[in-house]
């Protein structure tokens, strides 16, 4: 039985294209690349990954053609309490670097005190509580429901809700 013809999809994961567009610029600006990006969290270790991101690797500048090869820099955005732990970690974390890149690639590292860690936005909606107008017409929607139960979730589910529309608008 021979197999019918292949199809082929054109669809790609979006990562894909996103690596294919960010990677040449982070090569050009910063002389890194996307795997070392994601490889970071692994690289420095559960405790440094949330407070140290590295920025970019600084190649020396090449004088002569027969100049010997010269290891970069890395230099790296860390959170103030925890400088102190990357700066004693830091010979580690060179070594982890150029086992990453297979060859010595960083010879030191460069520390830069910034805030790293990226607060997620409050995506909850803003809550007021129901006014006694809005109380009234809530209690009047239930006061016909014969369960107590019922009745008094109801009435807290729509304090609920008209709390949840009262927050959206402006104070």
């Amino acid at each position: 039985m021979a197999a019918g013809p292949t199809r082929r999809t054109w669809a790609r994961q979006v990562g894909e294209l996103t690596a294919a567009l960010v990677e040449p610029v982070l090569a050009r600006k910063a002389g890194m690349s996307l795997g070392l990006l994601s490889a970071w969290p692994e690289i420095v270790g559960p405790r440094l990954a949330g407070v140290t991101r590295p920025e970019r690797l600084q190649w020396p500048p090449q004088r002569y053609e027969d100049e010997p090869f010269r290891p970069a820099t890395l230099i790296v955005a860390c959170e103030g309490a925890d400088v102190l732990r990357l700066q004693h970690e830091s010979g580690e974390l060179v070594q982890r670097l150029n086992a990453f890149f297979g060859y010595h690639a960083v010879g030191s590292l460069r520390i830069v005190q910034r805030a790293v860690a990226v607060t997620p936005p409050d995506r909850k909606p803003a809550w007021r509580a129901p006014d006694s107008v809005q109380q009234k017409r809530i209690e009047e929607a239930v006061s016909r429901i014969e369960s107590d139960r019922l009745r008094k979730a109801l009435e807290r589910y729509g304090a609920c809700v008209m709390g949840r529309n009262n927050g959206r608008q402006d104070p």
